[in-house]
């Protein structure tokens, strides 16, 4: 049975179209935490993973962030378990980049041979004959940029790939590696706690690149009793969490935050954070506070 995502609070997220042709919902899921610990192996419930797919769908989610090293390949499979066939507005976005040793171990791999064999093993995996957003998960040092890159746009030339993304990467990588390819996206590390990727938050928006901010929810101080984030959240009724993703959705119009969970719970108490709309008053005040 394939799902809808026609309806549920995500879609008050509004929307982007990434590539300029790739429309979703502005707030999508991370499915890293689905897998098990130090993210290795099958979860610790994995119908309860099931269940969660299942419901950001319902929910309205249609922008469904992954990996090839979330498993590795675990996260991909339940995925396809979850939701394949997809419903026609779901974009499932993967990477690949990392070799996998062990839990909690991540080995930058850029080689062309072996970004062509986990791009061909994430279609089999996720049941997809192209894969919408393929992002470099990580920009192998050991490797020339032209040659990582290279072999994608290839890739995306035979048809497998439609859009090409970089992870964790600079201003400056950014713009080297859009004088190889198209380059439609950019997943760094940033959140209301940690904004070190200002910049390329910033450069992103102006030439209309989709930033994925990986970790969203942090909140660090900020969510202490008695603090800003803990007052304005009384305001909305809402839990720090939530206030921390509505001022992810405030701060640009390119943002697409992708909070992760392994709990239902957790996943609809998240998404009703596309319900709250923060003054200009409010996100300068959170803004200002780090």
């Amino acid at each position: 049975m394939t799902l809808s995502s026609a309806s549920g609070p995500a879609r008050e997220s509004g929307s982007y179209s990434i590539g300029g042709d790739l429309p979703v919902r502005r707030l999508g899921f991370g499915a890293m935490q689905l897998t098990g610990t130090g993210v290795w192996g099958e979860p610790k419930d994995r119908p309860e993973a099931i269940r969660v797919l299942r419901r950001a769908v319902e929910l309205g989610v249609n922008f469904i962030d992954t990996a090839d090293s979330y498993g590795p390949f675990v996260s991909e499979q339940l995925i396809r378990e979850a939701l394949h066939p997809y419903a026609d507005d779901v974009v499932i976005a993967t990477k690949g980049g990392f070799a996998r040793t062990g839990p909690g171990e991540w080995h930058a791999l850029g080689r062309p041979e072996y970004l062509r064999q986990q791009t061909e093993l994430s279609l089999r995996h996720l049941g997809l004959e192209r894969i919408d957003l393929y992002q470099l998960h990580r920009i192998d040092p050991q490797v020339p940029l032209a040659d990582q890159l290279g072999e994608l746009a290839r890739l995306r030339e035979e048809g497998k790939i439609r859009h090409l993304g970089l992870s964790e990467v600079t201003v400056e990588q950014l713009r080297e590696a859009r004088e190889i390819v198209e380059i439609v996206s950019v997943q760094n590390l940033y959140n209301l706690a940690n904004r070190k990727a200002e910049g390329v938050l910033d450069y992103a928006a102006a030439e209309d690149i989709a930033f994925i901010p990986w970790f969203p929810m942090a909140t660090g101080e900020l969510a202490r009793p008695g603090g800003p984030l803990d007052a304005i959240a009384k305001e909305h009724g809402a839990a720090p969490s939530q206030l921390a993703l509505a001022w992810l959705l405030h701060r640009s119009p390119v943002m697409l935050p992708i909070p992760g969970t392994s709990s239902v719970a957790h996943l609809e108490e998240n998404t009703e954070a596309a319900r709250i709309r923060l003054s200009d008053e409010q996100f300068e005040a959170l803004s200002a506070a780090v």
